[in-house]
């Protein structure tokens, strides 16, 4: 009957036999602009039965795709709401996703990113449970868009305070959870993956700020480029991670995993390459229709800014062209699967089965296998790939450091005791940058948390 119908229409009067040509090569066009627009897929994949991870954000488009394909996989997964785990939404969401992966792992924990005492209430209850496991963190919370169009929606001092209350959720869940990771045993594969927008590039010049508009006493305007805006908070966040991963490389007694007996194959860690077992990257997915597109026409039916009838009605008429030229939540879900299923800088050295000669050791009659592609600790990685982004050196103030003289030079040295020094790679800025990228997030999670309305205490028992 199909090609009855079909037959039917290529004899038709109506059928324009003259341009099947031209019909053929644009339709050929339009599927190789979805395909190059959907960005590469990863060739890699991971068995994550028994291992354990944290998202957050894991109830947007892009996190619900993430959960699905974790869980698919076997992964134990907590995803993390501000949502009551009892609510209908996070409810149905949880028994969909069970049921659709056959996996029973899947858990959902109350845990409010924009109010410091729920992270930390979070944080204490995890810490003082029996299962501490964290094979990785995925921050997906700071990948969806926010602001819209100038003439849909003006940019408020409101969007850019909940911009920054993202990125310091994010410090400050690594902060309070990094002592359990810390604690973890050497040999285990730790990933802290922090999940970014596109507009990174943005700002990757002279003009970008470091301070947040809570640690500074006049707040600044808000800024009137919204992707300048995302841009920043973007590349904060991949300068943090980056430092974090120096502040990891320069602790104490580097990692060194511990070699099992039994195993068929011994770990050995390269000290230039990674020197510790936990490694932290930042990742962006690119733009994706739901989470970048949407809220940037003001047409997002669940945001907290609410939606605009003229951006819903630009969204959908335009529809047809966002399918063809901006990502669905499968291809952009593709780097953040690359950077979680690569192997780490541990070089696995394949045991014989046996030495052909007595005198002759393990290692000598084995053959070394360098995996094609490792995970480069620090980095950015966007379509499955590191990403050179290029930015400029600032001059920050270093440091003050320890002198060993008495009197007021002791004085004046003691608040800046315990400095660590770490080398400067020049990546991401360098040390420097990174630096003070870092205490912009100290000191404004200093005053975020003190800001926040105390609760009430309840008289009585």
């Amino acid at each position: 009957m199909v090609l009855g119908i079909l037959d039917a229409a290529v004899n038709s009067a109506y059928f324009p036999k003259n341009y099947v040509q031209h019909i053929a090569t644009a339709a050929a066009s339009l599927v190789l602009v979805h395909a190059f627009s959907q960005g590469r897929t990863t060739n890699r994949d991971r068995d994550l039965h028994a291992r354990t991870v944290l998202v957050t954000g894991g109830f947007t488009s892009l996190g619900l795709t993430l959960i699905q394909a974790l869980a698919q996989r076997g992964a134990h997964v907590i995803a993390l709401t501000s949502d009551p785990v009892e609510s209908a939404e996070v409810t149905i969401l949880i028994g969909l996703l069970r049921t659709s992966t056959s996996n029973e792992n899947i858990y959902a924990e109350q845990c409010d990113l924009s109010s410091p005492s729920s992270i930390h209430a979070f944080c204490t209850r995890f810490m003082a449970g029996q299962d501490q496991r964290l094979d990785a963190l995925l921050f997906a919370h700071e990948y969806q868009h926010l602001g819209s169009f100038g003439f849909l929606s003006p940019a408020t001092a409101e969007l850019q305070k909940e911009r920054e209350t993202r990125s310091l959720a994010t410090f400050l869940l690594i902060t309070l959870l990094l002592p359990a990771l810390l604690v973890a045993p050497v040999e285990r594969d730790i990933r802290i993956i922090n999940i970014v927008n596109r507009f990174y590039a943005a700002a990757a010049n002279k003009s970008f700020s470091v301070p947040f508009s809570y640690s500074v006493s006049t707040p600044p305007n808000p800024q009137n480029s919204i992707f300048l805006a995302e841009g920043t908070r973007a590349l904060k966040t991949c300068i943090l991670t980056r430092h974090i991963q120096r502040v990891l490389d320069a602790l104490p007694s580097a990692q060194v995993p511990k070699t099992d007996v039994n195993s068929s194959s011994i770990p050995v860690i390269d000290a230039k390459t990674q020197k510790s077992n936990i490694v932290t990257v930042s990742v962006s997915p690119g733009i994706s229709r739901v989470d970048t597109i949407a809220p940037l026409f003001h047409a997002d039916w669940t945001g907290k800014f609410g939606r605009s009838y003229l951006g819903v009605v630009l969204y959908l008429l335009f529809q047809p062209i966002f399918r063809l030229i901006f990502k669905s939540p499968i291809s952009a879900i593709q780097s953040v699967l690359h950077v979680l299923f690569i192997p780490t800088p541990f070089k696995i050295i394949p045991r014989a089965k046996q030495p052909k000669d007595n005198s002759d050791s393990v290692i000598e009659n084995s053959v070394v296998e360098i995996p094609e592609e490792i995970l480069k600790p620090g980095s950015l990685y966007a379509e499955c790939a590191v990403v050179p982004l290029k930015m400029p050196t600032m001059d920050f103030p270093a440091p003050v450091k320890e002198q060993g003289s008495k009197g007021k030079a002791k004085a004046k040295a003691k608040p800046t005791e315990g400095v660590m020094e770490l080398p400067d790679d020049g990546e991401l800025g360098g040390e420097s940058t990174g630096r003070a990228v870092w205490e912009a997030y100290e000191a404004a999670v200093k005053v975020w948390q003190e800001a926040e309305p105390k609760k009430p205490v309840k008289a009585g028992g």
